[in-house]
């Protein structure tokens, strides 16, 4: 308890003291260092800005992608990656070849007397001319050439190009798509017949033969007009093209009408390797195949069907190097 004042003080002329101006009185420590305070103008804002906490912030590493995409992650579905794996299990693991078509014939089966119709493919010289790579293309293929072309007639740009390739001129060039790199080949490999075996099937694609413009009846098989009772030069005519007011006034797009028939690209799958003769660069194969004679078929392992099984042997001397 502090000290009341005495007679003494009073008599000095020192004003009265009470204990709380006593107590304020007493010399603060911080004011020993009040001359080493800066100034106001050099102390920084007293009022923090708050900053704002996102999402990515507090959330952990692995997810803090924008699109939530990763190498620990599982695959996007709409991602290129997610494409390609969906396209996997319909894409041949072994590439094609090129062949011409020659014509057809027909086989005899000798136990049973079965006459089953072929088409006749030929390879001509049909070699690897070039690769295409996932990580630098995007996908697998591998590029196929046949045939061969006088270099008179081939452009110096091109004539460069094979020769950098180390192949002759090609005159077909095609590109078949495989599964991964175990289908890939190495520049200037020939593909010959015994690329495939007698019992497996393949999917042939050629463009087919063109005939021109064809009315209705020969295009998409419309039965025409009544011969008789009143028709005027329709015999063969389509009808009517489209309705009035219901449909909106209008052709609807896909009407089949006439126009230009066949020239176009058709592929013909499950044909049966009917018979292989690597002298002659044959192959034949069961059923039709579109086109004229003389065009250009491209024959790959078929999508519907099991992978055939290649002996060893066959695989090395179909792929001999150039």
């Amino acid at each position: 308890m502090p000290a009341r004042p005495t007679l003494s003080s009073w008599a000095s002329g020192s004003r009265a003291l009470t204990p709380s101006l006593a107590r304020s009185a007493v010399p603060s420590p911080l004011a020993a260092t009040t001359h080493l305070r800066p100034s106001l103008a050099t102390l920084p804002p007293t009022t923090t800005t708050r900053a704002a906490r996102s999402i990515g912030s507090i959330a952990p590493e692995h997810v803090r992608s924008r699109f939530n995409y990763g190498a620990h992650l599982p695959v996007l579905g709409a991602s290129h990656t997610g494409a390609l794996a969906r396209k996997t299990w319909n894409i041949p693991e072994r590439t094609g070849a090129l062949a011409t078509k020659k014509g057809m014939t027909a086989l005899y089966d000798a136990a049973t007397g079965e006459r089953t119709p072929c088409t006749v493919l030929q390879m001509d010289r049909c070699e690897v001319v070039g690769t295409k790579r996932r990580d630098r293309h995007g996908y697998w293929a591998v590029q196929v050439g046949a045939g061969w072309k006088h270099e008179s007639n081939v452009s110096r740009p091109m004539l460069g190009h094979w020769s950098n390739l180390g192949v002759s001129p090609k005159r077909f060039v095609s590109e078949f798509r495989v599964a991964g790199e175990g289908g890939m080949l190495d520049v200037g490999s020939i593909i010959t017949p015994e690329w495939f075996v007698v019992g497996q099937f393949v999917d042939a694609r050629s463009v087919s033969h063109g005939k021109g413009f064809a009315g209705g009846m020969k295009r998409w098989g419309f039965g025409g007009q009544p011969a008789s009772h009143g028709q005027s030069l329709m015999h063969r005519g389509m009808g009517s093209s489209g309705g009035s007011q219901g449909s909106g006034s209008r052709v609807l797009p896909g009407k089949k009408m006439p126009g230009r028939m066949g020239g176009h690209r058709v592929t013909i799958q499950n044909l049966k390797v009917m018979h292989v003769d690597a002298a002659n660069g044959i192959v034949v194969v069961s059923g039709a195949v579109g086109g004229p004679k003389g065009c250009i078929v491209q024959i790959q392992d078929a999508l519907k069907k099991p992978w055939p099984v290649i002996p060893e042997a066959n695989a090395a001397a179909a792929t001999a190097a150039a």
